[in-house]
């Protein structure tokens, strides 16, 4: 068969060299279309389950609201584990699926049981998270002002600039830290409301009762149609203060008779600071799940910039952290040791081949694997990263080729030019090709434990391995077809071809020791043992790392403060720490951001 594939490519030089172009136009294709990203999500197929209760304490949240949902999602198909948070008003259940589900399958099956829990009155229904991962953080922004307050601040962001954002391709959610959300308050008065015999209930019923728009039909005259609506919703304090609960003896008893309306804020559960200059609003935006992060990041970006300019004068909007940067600084060190390994052994290619031909033609066969791995991992929907780019190794991808076309030299040059080049050709490819494919079949064979990997590690080094295992493809479907026949039309037919000084260099230092070698096989045998025994003690004491470091330039503080401790407590405390951070590292520090969370 082997035979048979070298042949038929010498005897039809002009399609393989075609189907080479073709490769090039598809690689080069899906090279442009490649995703990147600085590393492979490893979050499992999970769907979050929030629900909002701001009245109850976490010991409630537990019994009324977590353990219920829990109970109600038990048993899913392909459900592997439950996590759960019970906070100060919020509940937060995680359900974890099998590797390989349908997130939408999942969320799915989710929705149905959830819409068979039964919660307390007055509870809001839980809600479903957004389709994303853990990963799925690509930006964070601050929103600023040195004349607003944080409601008008917190306004701005709900009301302008998430929603924009949220309409961007790719963006599963934008959420909101920090700030002051308003709302309008009506703090009863006990006293005042035992004076007009009134109760809690009474003032809640009015509330509602009178902030509601209604339809009235519609009027036809003279031809034209009029709609009826009425119109009661409140917008302003006036409004809600005028609001009538009862009357007594004809006398109206309005709201502002029992209570105090006026402005003010939802519980705080977390506050956001920033450069240790006080409090601000924060904006994280989300990527949907299997979106590329680099792309997304840059889209969000652009819209960013574009908001920025509609803004009051008075507002900023900065980026204090992009995915895009990590990704370009990732991309750009993988990028950098690529085509430097490759220029590495282009050049050893050169020095140890000892002709310029022989040495392009070997060389060719990096570019074209890449081209061919390239391929394949758009159609796989494998992303370049650090972890699958960053683990070929140029050396094993022009093994098979080095062979055949050394080969072809020395069988040139013994031929002296008796005989037809494509003869000579055929001839010495086919001497070499069983073993260079053997070569190249175990060595893939060495990647295939990584496939069977499940869970974290395997969406971890599955990349890595299909990555590999791409361009050795590519190089031994190249090496059977476009190497032979490249060699075919670009060798001469009469060569001179010995070794350079540095292989006879070599030589004559290899000789010597593989005649002592033979000679002493029992002392090389211990000494090999005694090697292997060292090398593994040194391993099982070598430091491990799950992931490689990255530089992505940021440090991650965490401080832990007692569970009573006060929002407003924690804002202090952490614009002391900002302070005497860039106090000390004035010029290293580009951006300090801080989030408090309680509850």
């Amino acid at each position: 068969m082997l035979e048979g594939i070298i042949r038929w490519s010498l005897n039809n030089r002009f399609l393989v060299v075609v189907a080479a172009i073709f490769l090039i136009a598809t690689g080069g294709w899906a090279a442009a279309k490649l995703p990147i990203d600085a590393f492979p999500d490893t979050t499992p197929v999970q769907v979050q389950i929030n629900t909002m209760a701001p009245a109850l304490s976490p010991t409630e949240i537990e019994q009324q609201i977590t353990f219920p949902i829990e109970q109600a999602i038990g048993g899913l198909p392909g459900l592997e584990n439950v996590r759960s948070i019970s906070k100060f008003g919020l509940s937060q259940v995680t359900a974890i699926f099998r590797d390989g589900t349908e997130i939408y399958l999942a969320r799915q099956v989710v929705g149905e049981r959830l819409a068979t829990v039964e919660l307390p009155e007055g509870i809001e229904r839980p809600e479903m998270g957004p389709v994303a991962t853990g990963l799925g953080e690509i930006l964070h922004y601050l929103v600023t002002s040195e004349t607003r307050t944080l409601e008008e601040l917190t306004t701005l962001h709900d009301w302008e600039i998430k929603p924009r954002l949220r309409s961007v391709r790719g963006i599963a959610e934008v959420n909101t830290w920090g700030g002051l959300r308003k709302q309008f308050h009506v703090r009863i008065d006990p006293t005042r409301l035992i004076k007009h015999d009134l109760t809690m209930d009474e003032v809640t019923d009015a509330l509602k009762q009178n902030n509601v728009n209604v339809g009235g039909g519609n009027i036809t005259e003279a031809g034209e149609l009029q709609l009826v609506q009425g119109i009661g919703v409140t917008t302003n304090l006036e409004e809600i203060g005028n609001i009538v609960i009862t009357a007594h003896n004809g006398m109206p008893i309005r709201v502002r008779d029992v209570a105090d309306v006026g402005t003010g804020h939802e519980i705080r559960r977390g506050a956001t600071t920033a450069n240790g200059k006080g409090e601000v609003v924060l904006g994280l935006a989300f990527m949907l799940m299997g979106e590329n992060s680099h792309d997304v990041a840059e889209r969000v970006g652009r819209e960013l910039d574009a908001i920025a300019k509609t803004l009051p004068p008075d507002v900023k909007l900065r980026p204090v952290y992009s995915r895009t940067e990590l990704v370009e600084h990732v991309i750009a060190t993988v990028r950098t040791n690529l085509m430097e390994g490759a220029l590495l052994v282009i050049a050893v290619l050169f020095i140890f081949l000892g002709n310029l031909r022989s040495g392009l033609i070997v060389a060719s066969a990096i570019p074209l694997s890449m081209l061919f791995a390239a391929d394949s991992m758009v159609r796989f929907g494998i992303a370049g990263s650090l972890m699958s780019l960053g683990a070929i190794d140029f050396g094993l991808i022009v093994d098979s080729s080095v062979i055949m076309v050394e080969n072809s030299l020395r069988h040139l040059a013994e031929d002296r030019g008796k005989r037809p080049l494509l003869d000579v050709v055929r001839e010495a490819s086919i001497e070499v090709r069983k073993p260079t494919m053997f070569g190249e079949l175990i060595i893939m064979i060495v990647y295939l434990p990584i496939l069977t990997l499940e869970g974290t590690e395997g969406q971890l080094f599955r990349p890595m391995a299909l990555t590999v295992i791409f361009a050795l493809v590519g190089s031994m479907i190249l090496s059977m077809t476009l190497m032979p026949v490249l060699a075919s039309l670009l060798l001469p037919r009469r060569i001179h071809h010995e070794d350079n000084f540095i292989v006879r260099a070599l030589k004559r230092i290899y000789q010597p020791a593989l005649g002592a070698a033979i000679r002493l096989r029992g002392p090389i045998v211990v000494v090999a043992i005694a090697l292997l025994a060292v090398g593994v003690w040194l391993a099982s004491r070598t430091g491990t790392e799950f992931v490689p470091r990255l530089s992505e330039e940021a440090i991650t503080i965490n401080t832990v403060r007692l569970a009573g401790v006060s929002v407003e407590e924690s804002v202090r405390v952490g614009l002391s720490l900002e302070k005497v951070i860039l106090e000390e590292f004035p010029d290293e520090v580009r951006c300090l951001v801080a989030h408090f969370r309680h509850g």
